[in-house]
């Protein structure tokens, strides 16, 4: 199983409103990132912090209309296809959200970590445009990876991480292993996520991937 957290915890001062709701093709950025990593991961941790009753509230009255109008019936078809008996997404509040994203990032780690997954997804919620086929050869990439260290105790230890790049610029989501995954969840003395997997991964790794949508944060109106 491949768990996914999605950053939606930051104030949106640039974009004007909480970013997790403003929309975009019908449904929020928050919606968009969950569906996107349900694409590998059987469960979701969604990391909120600013505004964090309000956002959750609008969106699970999205999820119910959705729901309501069999609009989730191939995520929920595909997750039987590899095992998963549904979806799920977790809400977190990072009580600690001020102090910057990465502090999102290691709460949200932690969180996932507690469903003992084989591999991490890291995405932010200002990525609404990532395609599915990057979030699907991400996970098989990841997952051939983990399967070249065929010793358990080998693979517990694999500080891998994954990185999308399109025209050499490098984008999101993340993947990481479990192992990266704790040691970036334990680091207090990195600046930002970039630094903590310099800091920690022993091997990175790189997929190019023709979606321009990786490197597209959306921080102001207009983006």
């Amino acid at each position: 199983m491949i768990a996914g957290v999605l950053l939606a915890a930051g104030a949106s001062r640039r974009m004007g409103r909480p970013k997790p709701l403003v929309r975009e093709r019908g449904e929020s950025f928050l919606t968009h990132g969950v569906r996107h990593l349900w694409v590998a991961c059987d469960r979701v941790v969604v990391v909120l912090g600013a505004g964090a009753d309000r956002v959750r509230s609008e969106v699970e009255r999205e999820f119910v209309r959705l729901t309501a109008r069999g609009a989730l019936h191939g995520e929920l078809r595909q997750a039987r296809r590899h095992g998963a008996a549904g979806l799920e997404v977790r809400f977190h509040v990072n009580a600690s959200w001020r102090s910057g994203m990465y502090s999102s990032v290691r709460a949200g780690l932690r969180e996932a970590l507690r469903f003992k997954p084989e591999a991490v997804l890291v995405l932010p919620v200002d990525h609404p445009a990532i395609r599915p086929r990057t979030v699907e050869d991400l996970a098989s990439l990841m997952r051939a990876a983990l399967r070249a260290h065929r010793e358990p105790q080998a693979r517990a230890r694999f500080a891998y991480g994954l990185i999308p790049r399109h025209r050499r610029r490098r984008g999101h989501p993340i993947a990481l292993t479990p192992a990266l995954a704790r040691a970036i969840a334990r680091d207090v003395g990195a600046h930002d996520l970039s630094d903590a997997i310099r800091r920690n991964a022993a091997l990175l790794g790189y997929l190019d991937v023709p979606d321009p949508g990786i490197v597209r944060n959306r921080n102001r109106p207009g983006d």
